[in-house]
């Protein structure tokens, strides 16, 4: 029975230049990123518009003015800055699913909740960990909305004449860097899937039903 991907096809990661929105909250969870009236459907497209729905919109639905991501240039942002401990909360995958269809593939933060963070890399999204100390360096440049540049194969951000190295993990990084999901890590192995499914067939025929 050979494998087949019914999922979107997760992109590749590489490098990418965007000037950052900053988003200077603590703790924010996954319901304050896509809430929970949103979680009805399995696609992952059409989220992007209720990304940070309470905080982007008034209680009519029109665009609160002064939040950054309703706004230019931040609307158009590939990056986010955040504050510590994002993606807390619960572990909807729906909420690396909604930063993506917004356009945002890079978060940058002190900390992450550990399920919102192994959930980034599934969905091509790079999830970097940095000090605060370095979050608020970056923080002036969506400030004076300049961009930044973040070369995942060097592991560092650009930034003026500056830059910064973070960490990654070598296999999340090999899997951004290739876009390799869950499924595409499975088709990789699909040979020996069908040759053991073959085995298994002709020494158990009686566990199959057709």
């Amino acid at each position: 029975m050979m494998l087949e991907s019914t999922k979107i096809k997760m992109q590749k990661f590489n490098t990418l230049k965007s000037i950052p929105a900053y988003l200077p909250i603590v703790n924010i969870d996954t319901d304050m990123i896509i809430p929970k009236q949103f979680l009805k459907t399995i696609k992952r497209t059409g989220l992007g518009k209720n990304l940070f729905f309470e905080m982007r919109y008034d209680d009519d639905g029109n665009e609160i003015k002064d939040f950054s991501l309703n706004n230019e240039p931040f609307n158009n942002s590939k990056i986010l800055i955040a504050g510590n401990n994002f993606g807390c909360g619960s572990s909807r995958e729906h909420a690396p699913w909604a930063l993506l269809d917004f356009g945002i593939t890079c978060v940058i933060s002190s900390s992450y909740a550990d399920i919102f963070y192994s959930n980034c890399f599934k969905n091509g999204i790079l999830p970097i960990i940095l000090e605060e100390e370095k979050i608020k360096e970056l923080s002036e440049y969506s400030n004076r909305k300049e961009e930044i540049s973040v070369d995942l194969n060097e592991q560092k951000i650009v930034y003026g004449n500056s830059e910064t190295k973070f960490d990654i993990d070598p296999f999340k990084k090999k899997c951004l860097l290739e876009g390799l999901d869950d499924i595409a890590l499975s088709l990789e192995k699909s040979t020996q899937i069908d040759t053991y499914e073959k085995k298994l067939k002709e020494n158990k025929p009686w566990i199959f039903n057709d």
